[in-house]
């Protein structure tokens, strides 16, 4: 064990912020398009199935974050159930879809900032965005947490005005007010494949349990604010897509260009407000504004959190010795970070200078339902299995809810597109090879954490 220890401060408010801030709550405008065309405007429709399928997933990661209130979420929960073997395939899929979300913020930063200041490269921002992100996770977890709360707050203040805005200035009649919740027979295909599409929106929950080492009383912080972020989140993408579509009736006219639907949305809501009466020519576009200035600082927070995350997850992996322990299992005698791990992830996000959006979003989809599906196994193998009484409410707790959460993982592996699946089996191949031939096979990938040591991880 290192004798240099993460700072135990994070609360379950902490945690949820810190999910909050992966998720960006208004990263709902980021597929609002996509998926309101493909659900022939029912987007809040397909939220409701997404957040009820997620729902089981989440559970079983309040499970497992009990049971292994450890650094490295999925990759940690899978290892010490199934084994070295196993658990570093996975914690490998994972780091496709931690790596990548950073880069897909920096990504959307600098196309962002680029169109407001065309005069500026976009790498320019990318660079900056790239710079100051690892600057603060350098200095550490407590700083980090302050600066989530300010951006969760301007997400949240601009969701509110947005909300206010809607339902005081448009035509609250019966039948607009059902319009997108009235689903027919026909719509139901397209309502499934944008509920695949919505999944990623909630990742920020698998976040939160890689900060276990870093949470007070983590066996109760951690539950708690992963069911708290999902439900909070759910409630902000249902109501706010719901408001959009009051605002924006048209959903068709949104197949001709669908990434900037949102900002159609916008400028509807200001064409309909009295901002400009209030404000006077501070009114102009005020929302349009707004809306671009609140979802930037929204994807800065995510970039800072995703970082933050797989850095822990290479400490777990450094821990167990899968990984370099010289680089990923080291801390930072000052800051308390694992700053070897956060150095290496800033070099790594320099491929946002070079990727394509598109690619690095099929990447993310790809890790992140391997660990969906493995941490629901997780929990049938150590609640279930490893049990020798099976009644039917421990059956049902531990046996059924879990495996709907693995055969709805499944079937959104069906939604991915070919590019996601090549790219990530061929990431998988690679973590492959090098588990045989760097580590000289599988006999080292054994978990290296006894009971003691794990015992005094949980109470330290």
């Amino acid at each position: 064990m290192s004798a240099i220890k993460m700072k135990r401060v994070l609360t379950t408010p902490a945690l949820i912020a810190f999910g909050l801030a992966y998720m960006v709550p208004l990263g709902i405008f980021t597929t609002y398009g996509e998926v309101t065309v493909a659900s022939n405007g029912h987007l809040p429709i397909a939220y409701v199935i997404t957040l009820a399928m997620i729902f089981f997933t989440a559970l079983s990661y309040c499970r497992m974050a009990n049971k292994l209130p450890i650094a490295g979420s999925a990759y940690s929960y899978v290892q010490h159930t199934f084994g070295g073997r196993i658990g570093f395939l996975v914690g490998w899929a994972q780091i496709l879809d931690y790596l990548f979300l950073p880069i897909l913020n920096y990504l959307v930063l600098g196309i962002y900032l680029n169109e407001a200041f065309p005069s500026i490269p976009a790498y320019v921002f990318v660079l900056g965005s790239l710079c100051s992100v690892s600057f603060l996770n350098y200095l550490g977890i407590k700083l980090i947490n302050s600066v989530n709360f300010t951006l969760i707050i301007i997400q949240m203040f601009f969701i509110g005005l947005f909300i206010f805005l809607t339902l005081t200035n448009v035509s609250l009649t019966p039948e607009a007010m059902i319009r997108p919740l009235a689903v027919n027979a026909g719509d139901f295909s397209g309502l499934m494949s944008g509920a695949a599409i919505l999944c990623l929106a909630f990742l920020g929950f698998d976040a939160i349990a890689t900060l276990a080492e870093e949470s007070n009383d983590a066996q109760k912080s951690l539950p708690r604010a992963i069911i708290w972020t999902v439900l909070i989140a759910g409630s902000i993408f249902l109501v706010v897509s719901y408001s959009a579509h009051l605002a924006y009736p048209n959903w068709t006219d949104f197949a001709s260009n669908k990434d900037t639907a949102s900002l159609d949305v916008m400028r509807k809501v200001d064409s309909i407000s009295n901002l400009k009466e209030i404000l006077g020519k501070y009114g102009n576009d005020f929302m349009y504004n707004f809306f671009q200035s609140a979802y930037l600082t929204g994807v800065f927070a995510s970039a800072m959190t995703a970082q933050t995350s797989v850095s822990r997850i290479f400490y777990a992996m450094g821990r167990e010795g899968v990984l370099p322990k010289q680089i990923f299992f080291k801390i930072h005698p000052r800051f308390r970070t694992p700053y070897l791990s956060i150095l290496f992830v800033a070099c790594f996000s320099l491929l946002s200078l070079v990727l394509d959006l598109s690619l690095v979003v099929s990447m993310i989809s790809f890790g992140a339902l391997v660990a969906f599906t493995f941490v629901n196994l997780c929990v049938i193998k150590s609640y279930l299995w490893d049990i020798k009484t099976k009644t039917a409410k421990v059956l049902f707790k531990y046996g059924v809810l879990p495996a709907i959460g693995v055969l709805l993982s499944l079937w959104l592996w069906t939604s991915l597109d070919e590019t996601a699946m090549i790219v990530g089996l061929v990431w998988l191949a690679v973590g492959f090879c090098y588990l045989v031939f760097l580590t000289k096979g599988f006999t080292k990938l054994l978990p290296s954490i006894d009971h003691h040591e794990l015992n005094s991880i949980i109470k330290d």
